[in-house]
Parts: structure tokens; C-alpha cells; sequence
């Protein structure tokens, strides 16, 4: 019996039959051990999901919709939080700028991702171990590694602290309580992808309305707001405005979710064909775009609140999530304010551990080739997180989270250019993308918008180096 019959992965009949490759897939290097084709990650959820080839658009939409709510789970998670906050607070409205830019970059390198998985059926894990040499592909795995860990470190903390305020448990053993979301994931993929999918979905609706009820009660300033999308020069020529916009941006475009996203596009059972894949790209970027523009309005959101209740309050140093949560009550005069607070940082800590471990797996398996049983590669990927989030917990409690916080989130940043730069050059490539190339006008702008990503890391750098 073959892997991949083992693992229950269907083919398609021609793939099955061992005749030429789908559209797009590239061979692997001539001097790579790994010369079988990819088993996908994610194995045991791979096509589980059909789509019916020729039912209307809107039913073909709504069973594409899914993988996109996974991925804007990440882009309002508690790293979101902390940047977003100590942002409002400090600096007014000034960097929704920083929440636009980084949500339209989002949109793209995500649409990006998906089409990568779609047209090549490789996740961009695979795609980079198949592409680069083995101890380029090792290093980026140990740069993706590190970048989920920041990712866990936000969401884990962010969890413990939203428990504590909910019930008083203590920091540390709500950072512990988390390692149970492992179960979680077995038991709803158990159930099929699609009621883990609905559980992030329905956990994202209770966020939104948390929300909307928060900036109702705050009363923002509306032309004050709207002029805080227009870019301003003093973003990048004020240092300590600067580090937090790069911390939004690291917030928001996540490495990890570019793996996630190329990976999880590919639970959908679309038709195998040049059709079927270009109108599965179609879906899958309307999908993403919703999603993400859903994202985009709770990340403003945040930043609104801490702007219209601290800023305009004289309150200019709020960084830390307790401190958010003390004040909000006294300043909106609505006690309910700081619950619907917690509930929705609670929520969104718990979906955000959801969607980390899941990249993690992809990420294992994608650039190491490990196949593990489901429970055990889930264990594995969450401990490699959780393990430093609990230590740096025990190290620094409750005072140094909100620092935390925002540095994890400056860290994804400057891991972000060794995942986009990759993505680029795969979806830019015609021997590798086949008919699915991209455009020459969205090559030049996915280069152009990796060019900015890399030029406020230089910058960021460059701040902290002649600081010293």
C-alpha cells in the first residue's frame, strides 16, 4: 500500500494512474533526495470538502467559504491587541494608516498564498523545500518556527490574560489551561474540517459584536477617524510611532498564515482542470478578501477604542491589556464595556491557538517531510510554541506582558520578508505556475509591496542600532 493510500488521500484519476502531473506542479531539484511527489499536508482533512462543478456561483462561493476565517484569525489575534492599543492610546487615530496598509498587504500576499496552493498543489512549505536546497529550506523552517513561536507567544499570553480577567485564574496556569486546545482540534477535526471552521467562524461573530458594542459606547471622533486612514510622513519619521506601526504590520501580515493559507485552500475538493483550478483561485480570493476586510474592521476597531476612550482622555501611556481593561468601565461609565473586552481578547486568544497549531503542522510536515499521527503531530507542534510562551510567563508575569506583546509582534515583521520573498518569486515564476503566473502588473506590485515590508524592517533596524 502506497503513503498515500495509507494516509486516505484520493487522487485524481489521472495523478492516481501515475500520468502527468497536475497543471503547475514543478519538479523538484535534480539533486534532492525528495524526488516522490508531495503528500499534502494536512492529510487527513486533503479534499474533504466538495465542490459542486456545476452549481451556481453562490453555492460554489459558500463551500470555498472557510479557509479565509481561518487566516483572518491571525490578523486579530492578542499581538493585534496590544500593538493596537498601546498605538490608540499613545498616538490618537494617527496609525489606522498603519491598520489600512498592513490589511491591504494582507489581502494580497494571502490571495497570493491561496493561488500558490490551488495552482501547484504544494503549500508554500513544500514549495520551498522542493525549490531551495536542503540547508536553505532547513533555515527557512527554523525562521518559520521562530515566527509561529512569537505568534503562540501573543496568542498564549493573550488567553491567560483574558482568563484572568473573566475568573482570576493566574497568569501562569491559564498559559498552561491553553495546551488543551490541542484536544479542541482533534475533536471538531474529528468531526470534519468544517465544524472547526464553523467554530472560528461563530467565534469571530462574538469578537465583531463585542466590538461594535465597545466603539458605540466610546463615541469617536468621526472626522478625526476617517482623517486617521490618510498616511502621514511623521509615522516613519517618529521612532517610537515607527516601532509600533511595524509592530501592526508584523501583527497583521503573518508568516505563518501564508504556509496556513496555501495549505488549507486544498480541503476543497475543486475540479482538477485548468477551470476548475482558475475558478477555485477565484473563490478562494473572494473568500480571503471578506474575511480580511472583516479583520480590518476589528483591528481599526481596537485602535478606535483605545484612540476615543484613552487618547482623548489624556490616558496616553495604556500599553498594557489590564490596564485597557481597568480603565475602560470608568471612562465609558458602562461596566459591561470591560466584560465584552475579555470575552472577545478571550476569543480571539482561543481561535488564534487554534489556527497557530494548525500552521505548525503545515509547516512541519511541509519543510521537514515528517509524517506523524494526527494526535501526536498536533502535540508536537503545540509544545514547540507553548514551551517557551510558559517560560517567558514564569520569567516576567503579569508587568512584562504587554512588552512581550508588542515585541512578538515586531518579531513576526522581520521574519515576514523570508515568507513573502519566496511567495513572490513561486507565484511570479512561469515554469513553476504554469498558465496561473501572475500578471505582470501584480508581479510588479506583490515586489513593490514586499519592498515596503523590508524597507521598515531596514528602518526599524536601523532606529534600534543607532540607539545604542
Amino acid at each position: 500500500m502506497s503513503e498515500r493510500a495509507a494516509l486516505g488521500i484520493k487522487l485524481p484519476p489521472a495523478a492516481a494512474a501515475g500520468t502527468a502531473a497536475p497543471l503547475g506542479i514543478w519538479a523538484p531539484l535534480a539533486d534532492s533526495a525528495d524526488a516522490r511527489p508531495a503528500v499534502p499536508s494536512l492529510a487527513e482533512v486533503y479534499r474533504s470538502i466538495p465542490v459542486a462543478r456545476d452549481a451556481p456561483f453562490w453555492r460554489r462561493a459558500i463551500a470555498f467559504a472557510g479557509p479565509g476565517y481561518l487566516v483572518a484569525v491571525g490578523y486579530m489575534d492578542p499581538g493585534n491587541w496590544a500593538t493596537d492599543i498601546a498605538g490608540g492610546s499613545a498616538f490618537g487615530y494617527t496609525l489606522l494608516s498603519a491598520v489600512l496598509l498592513a490589511s491591504l498587504l494582507a489581502i494580497l500576499f494571502q490571495a497570493l498564498a491561496a493561488k500558490l496552493g490551488i495552482a501547484t498543489g504544494l503549500d508554500l512549505a513544500q514549495a520551498c523545500r522542493r525549490h531551495y536546497s536542503r540547508p536553505v529550506a532547513h533555515a527557512l523552517w527554523l525562521l518559520a518556527e521562530t515566527a509561529i513561536c512569537a505568534t503562540d507567544l501573543a496568542e498564549v499570553i493573550g488567553t491567560a490574560v483574558a482568563l484572568n480577567l473573566l475568573f482570576g485564574i493566574p497568569i501562569l496556569a491559564g498559559v498552561v489551561i491553553t495546551a488543551l486546545d490541542v484536544l479542541l482540534i482533534l475533536a471538531l477535526q474529528a468531526r470534519g474540517f468544517r465544524h472547526l471552521e464553523a467554530f472560528v467562524m461563530t467565534l469571530l461573530v462574538i469578537i465583531a459584536g463585542c466590538f461594535a458594542f465597545q466603539v458605540a459606547l466610546s463615541r469617536p471622533d468621526l472626522a478625526a477617524l476617517f482623517g486617521g486612514f490618510l498616511p502621514s510622513a511623521e509615522v516613519v519619521r517618529n521612532p517610537a510611532m515607527l516601532y509600533i506601526a511595524i509592530g501592526i504590520l508584523g501583527a497583521t501580515v503573518m508568516p505563518h498564515n501564508l504556509y496556513l493559507h496555501s495549505a488549507i485552500v486544498q480541503t476543497r475538493g475543486f475540479e482538477e482542470s485548468e477551470r476548475g483550478r482558475r475558478d477555485a483561485i477565484r473563490l478562494a480570493t473572494v473568500d480571503s478578501t471578506i474575511a480580511l476586510s472583516l479583520a480590518l474592521v476589528i483591528n481599526a476597531s481596537i485602535l478606535i477604542v483605545a484612540a476615543a476612550a484613552f487618547h482623548a482622555a489624556g490616558q496616553t501611556e495604556v500599553t498594557e491589556i489590564h490596564q485597557a481593561y481597568g480603565m475602560l468601565a470608568p471612562l465609558l461609565g458602562v461596566p459591561a464595556a470591560a466584560t465584552a473586552f475579555a470575552v472577545a481578547l478571550l476569543a480571539a486568544g482561543q481561535n488564534s491557538t487554534v489556527t497557530g497549531t494548525l500552521a505548525g503542522q503545515v509547516v512541519m510536515e511541509g519543510f521537514l517531510d515528517i509524517r506523524l499521527p494526527p494526535w501526536l503531530r498536533r502535540l508536537v507542534t503545540r509544545a514547540i510554541a507553548i514551551v517557551p510562551a510558559v517560560a517567558v510567563t514564569a520569567l516576567y508575569g503579569e508587568s512584562g506582558t504587554a512588552k512581550l506583546l508588542i515585541l512578538s509582534q515586531v518579531v513576526l515583521s522581520l521574519q515576514l520578508p523570508f515568507a513573502v520573498v519566496p511567495l513572490v518569486l513561486f507565484t511570479s515564476d512561469r515554469a513553476k505556475m504554469g498558465r496561473f503566473v501572475n500578471r505582470r502588473w501584480l508581479a510588479l506590485l506583490a515586489f513593490a509591496a514586499a519592498s515596503v515590508i523590508i524597507a521598515l524592517n531596514v528602518k526599524l533596524v536601523a532606529d534600534f542600532a543607532g540607539a545604542l
